[in-house]
């Protein structure tokens, strides 16, 4: 995702959250700690919607803000918008009469970049192209004072390439918001190499200040967020160019089972096939052609056809007037076996045993290695990096992951073609007595969520060790900055290190391209997790 995708809400920031025009605590007036005081003048280099949120963001909490735009004209339109969004943040009751007009006071146009002199801290939001942010900065740290901060919200490009060429590059640093800015609570305080510690701790601050929640990263492609995040994407590619599945059903799985907001499918087609692919093939390059970060030839033959989504009025789905979304696929009703036999632990699904139970159906614990046997002999187990086919000649079918099996509303089956239609009937209706529909996929070695998961926690868990950010930062960013129902590395700890590292080396094993090769870091984690997870 890049930065000016919206997730939540619109680029009506004012129809939305309080917070948009509550303002958060701030320092006094001339305060000298780590955060910028709010005395202090903050300048935005840029007047666009991403522009203008960190401005609206600055200005309610309590700063003079200068807005400069190199096309003439542009600050003064930013700056009418700007008064509009306080006027109907006023009308709704998000802000008071007398704050409006002492924010409005604070808030000019610049005609010149020269008029920035007195900024304590400069956020640059213009065109996502490198020589024309270093030329902006070039000139700029000609006009501000040495102490000013000096940052840029680029989305894609390198913080420390940005300031490369600048005199004073340690005071240079990334404020990477996400859109609608004044809405979406996330910051990434991107250090780039020549950053100075104290100059990262300071925007670290000011954005707390601001009522934002801030994380600390590295200087890497895609930083946290755009870097953590491209399995969500490619994932639900493969599965669906393997033809295991239709893109509703993939974004229904991912909704329903695994507890994202929005399917890969949907999302894409609300970015923009053109940004989305754009990131992933930026990072992908930017790690040298890394095989984890492989671009999808698929989103690819969907962009050259001109179909990039809402905006274009078709992506993977019509939006056409009266267009009505493909459904995904829904099993038909089936009976519901009397009993099942469990088998030793099922690990993360151990919580179905009760709702089974809760449903009336028996349920006889067995000693075994972790999976169901239904009435007619066949087999269910948890997704792992296996095919049903492998099992043959027991019948087997898979069940995918869950962020919680009794919230979840939709289970997603995996069977392979010589599993008979009755053994399936079974597993289907055994699901459906719990009260949630069920699709049928076909037999793909990590099913949807689970393979999901285990290549975002691979991710996450390499960024950790690599120094990019730490756990806790990581997790934040994926819950606030893309709105996953758990941090990845939460959820990986929840499954236990070691099935995630077993699932991964598992799809290594049957796609040897280094793509599903569980990192060291992942490695490490189940070396070292504790003994009684082999009991799981």
């Amino acid at each position: 995702m890049s930065a000016t995708v919206t997730v939540r809400g619109s680029d009506d920031v004012t129809a939305s959250e309080t917070a948009a025009g509550a303002a958060p605590e701030t320092a006094g007036a001339g305060e000298t700690g780590d955060a910028v005081g709010r005395d202090r003048t903050v300048a935005v280099v840029g007047t666009g919607t991403m522009g203008q949120g960190i401005a609206q963001i600055a200005l309610v909490a309590g700063h003079p803000v200068r807005l400069y735009d190199s096309a003439p004209g542009r600050a003064e339109e930013a700056v009418a918008a700007l008064t509009a969004r306080l006027d109907r943040l006023v009308e709704k009751g998000r802000m008071d009469a007398d704050a409006r007009e002492a924010a409005v006071g604070r808030l000019h146009a610049a005609a010149e970049p020269a008029e920035l002199a007195d900024a304590a801290l400069v956020v640059e939001a213009i065109v996502e192209h490198l020589p024309v942010k270093q030329q902006l900065f070039a000139d700029l740290e000609k006009v501000v004072a040495d102490d000013a901060v000096l940052a840029t919200n680029t989305s894609s490009l390198s913080v420390t390439a940005i300031a490369g060429g600048l005199r004073l590059p340690g005071r240079f640093v990334g404020l990477h918001f996400f859109n609608p800015a004044p809405l979406l609570p996330l910051v990434e305080v991107v250090s780039g190499f020549a950053t100075d510690p104290d100059v990262a701790t300071r925007a670290y601050e000011t954005m707390k200040r601001w009522g934002k929640t801030p994380v600390r990263c590295a200087d890497t492609p895609g930083f946290i967020v755009n870097r953590v995040a491209r399995p969500f994407y490619a994932e639900a590619l493969r599965v669906f160019e393997e033809g295991a599945a239709d893109p509703a059903t993939i974004d229904a799985a991912l909704r329903e089972c695994g507890g994202f907001r929005m399917g890969p499918f949907e999302l894409t087609d609300l970015i923009g096939q053109d940004v989305n692919e754009a990131v992933t093939r930026s990072v992908w390059e930017s790690f040298y052609q890394d095989p984890k970060f492989t671009p999808s030839l698929t989103q690819r033959r969907l962009v050259e056809s001109g179909r990039l989504g809402r905006k274009s009025g078709h992506g993977w789905f019509s939006y056409a007037d009266g267009a009505e979304r493909p459904a995904p696929h829904t099993a038909p009703p089936a009976p519901a076996p009397a009993r099942i036999d469990v088998c030793g632990d099922l690990g993360p699904a151990e919580p179905l045993v009760g709702l089974f139970e809760e449903a009336g159906i028996k349920v006889r614990r067995k000693r075994g290695e972790g999976h169901l046997v239904l009435p007619g002999g066949g087999v269910l187990m948890l997704a792992g990096g296996e095919s049903s086919f492998e099992f043959h000649p027991r019948e087997v079918v898979h069940f995918d992951l869950a962020l919680d099996y009794a919230r979840a509303t939709r289970m997603v089956l995996s069977t392979g073609r010589r599993t008979a239609p009755a053994t399936l009937a079974e597993a289907v209706g055994l699901f459906q007595a719990l009260g949630k529909q069920v699709s049928v996929i076909g037999d793909v070695p990590g099913m949807i969520v689970a393979r999901t998961v285990a290549m975002l926690a691979d991710l996450a868990a390499d960024a950790v060790d690599r120094g990019v950010a730490t756990a806790d930062d990581v997790d934040t960013a994926m819950r606030l900055g893309v709105n996953y129902p758990a941090g990845p590395l939460e959820w990986a700890e929840e499954l236990g290190p070691r099935r995630v590292c077993d699932l991964l080396r598992a799809l290594h094993e049957r796609y040897p391209t280094g793509r599903y090769g569980p990192s060291q870091a992942v490695v490490r984690r189940s070396e070292e997790a504790p003994d009684e997870e082999d009991s799981r």
